[in-house]
């Protein structure tokens, strides 16, 4: 009997200890990032991917200068990569450069190839050329979804009916025409809001047009037995907006999947603001450094 005692008073010390161990790491540990559901509940990677893996598309919102958004780009892509068959796209190339991007993917091109045939972004080679380089690697898709910034400029200056008057190929650049748009979605207004004097209707199309276009070479690359995973802003899906809108109004049937990245100082709990953004949330402490 003495012993016995004994035993459950060695067992009570071990889960005493145990609980003290987990206790004190937990608060010793600084999160970079925590994930959260849409409602703003914590969540786990491996619920998310496991969710994510059922996806037709999934929009991957980050903000472009955030390592974190970056890193998980990358592992996300590769996780999935072990279990279904994928293609792969971003705001980040423009459509006029497809046919550069598919011979550095083929080997037709090197690095400094592309970097001369292509408009790459000044944080390509950290942010998105391990991106492009995976797809490499695998063989998979990798598609320029963007609009050409000029014609993007052109809205902005001469509204949509400017784009009528391209050529067909530069018209094969852009989302069909005409371009359906909704002034009234909460994400324009937001912006007519925040551009204040400088705000005005054509700078809200010309966010619209990129949308579309981005929408559409989404679609037109999807296919049922793959994942699209599309990289982009998180201004252009957040909200369940931009991108989305023109996804859904073309495919509604299709399984959408919005992951967002904040930034917040503290990253244990998702603010009242960043609620409802995205079906996953990537809070990022904002002490994290930038690429750039």
């Amino acid at each position: 009997m003495h012993n016995d005692q004994h035993k459950q008073n060695i067992m009570k010390y071990i889960i005493l200890i145990t609980i003290l161990f987990i206790h004190t790491n937990s608060i010793a540990q600084k999160p970079a990032y925590t994930l959260h559901t849409s409602k703003g509940k914590k969540t786990s990677y491996s619920r998310m991917l496991k969710d994510l893996r059922q996806a037709d598309i999934i929009l991957f919102g980050e903000l472009h200068n955030n390592p974190i958004a970056h890193w998980l780009q990358q592992e996300v892509t590769k996780d999935l990569a072990e279990t279904n068959k994928l293609v792969m796209g971003a705001e980040m190339i423009e459509a006029d450069n497809q046919e550069a991007l598919n011979m550095y993917l083929s080997g037709e091109l090197d690095a400094k190839g592309l970097d001369t045939a292509a408009r790459l972004w000044p944080n390509y080679k950290t942010d998105y050329k391990p991106l492009i380089d995976f797809a490499k690697r695998e063989q998979t898709l990798f598609i320029a979804t963007n609009i050409p910034r000029r014609y993007a400029q052109l809205v902005y200056k001469k509204d949509f009916e400017s784009l009528d008057s391209l050529s067909a190929e530069e018209k094969s650049w852009i989302a069909p025409l005409p371009i359906l748009f909704d002034p009234n979605l909460p994400k324009y207004k937001e912006i007519l809001t925040m551009m204040g004097d400088h705000g005005s209707p054509k700078l809200v199309k010309a966010q619209a047009i990129k949308d579309a276009t981005m929408a559409h070479f989404i679609l037109a690359n999807f296919k049922d037995d793959s994942i699209f995973i599309h990289y982009n802003g998180a201004y252009h899906s957040d909200h369940y907006e931009g991108i989305l809108w023109y996804l859904r109004n073309k495919q509604p049937d299709l399984n959408y999947i919005t992951i967002s990245t904040v930034e917040q100082e503290n990253n244990r709990s998702l603010d009242e603001e960043n609620v409802n953004l995205a079906d996953y949330i990537i809070c990022v402490d904002a002490d994290m450094t930038k690429t750039y």
